[in-house]
């Protein structure tokens, strides 16, 4: 009678101890998430990449003395928190005049037609009726569901953008659409706003994502320091 061979081909297939082991550990092994490339709020360097309200203040300063539809694009960037290609894709039907909203399309998402409303003061969408004519659209068929507030290219925005931030004096890291979007999250969490709506406002898909922005030193922080040290 010919013997198994307890070796090689053909041999038996025996399930260690230790790959038993290893399988129960791979599968129970927690996962540990890392934050996105390019979400940090300071460049390798040390440079702030947000910009502080005293910035954003300057900018608006600017942005009135900039064209119309300049002027606008500025306060949806810096009253929303939306990326500029965002900004740019929103049409006349999705300024909720009445909520006090707009409705942004968020583009970072696997499949189309995702939408946040981000609530902004009344004085942005005074401007952006007055500008774009947004009531008279929605009055039409259709209700201006196919008219872009912003017909221009990405490339052509970024460039006005950089000029308003240029004549604002701002210059760095931070002067750039992203570095607006940085800064309204580091101003809402500064205020007070949790995290969950910020994240929402934002459009990210995870909250430790947004967590970044509870990393930048506001005012806040710098006032509570200034009385820590008398």
């Amino acid at each position: 009678m010919s013997r198994r061979p307890t070796t090689g081909r053909g041999a038996p297939r025996r399930r260690t101890r230790l790959g038993q082991g290893a399988e129960t550990r791979a599968a129970t092994a927690p996962t540990v998430s890392k934050k996105p490339e390019g979400l940090q709020l300071y460049d390798a360097t040390g440079a702030r990449k947000y910009v502080t309200a005293e910035e954003r203040a300057a900018f608006l300063a600017a942005a009135e003395r900039s064209p119309r539809q300049v002027r606008t694009l500025c306060l949806m960037l810096a009253y929303s928190g939306c990326r500029l290609s965002e900004a740019l894709g929103l049409t006349a039907d999705r300024v909720d005049l009445d909520a006090g909203l707009l409705i942004i399309e968020t583009l970072k998402k696997r499949r189309t037609g995702v939408y946040r409303g981000v609530p902004v003061p009344a004085h942005v969408l005074e401007a952006l009726d007055l500008v774009h004519g947004v009531r008279e659209l929605q009055r039409k068929r259709g209700r201006g569901r196919d008219v872009r507030l912003w017909p221009v290219s990405r490339t052509t925005a970024w460039r006005r953008m950089a000029e308003v931030l240029d004549a604002a004096g701002i210059a760095g890291p931070q002067s750039s659409p992203k570095g607006l979007r940085h800064g309204f999250g580091v101003q809402a969490v500064s205020s007070g706003v949790p995290l969950n709506l910020v994240q929402r406002w934002l459009g990210h898909a995870q909250l430790s994502t947004t967590a970044i922005y509870a990393d930048a030193v506001g005012a806040e922080e710098r006032g509570l320091m200034a009385r820590m040290w008398g």
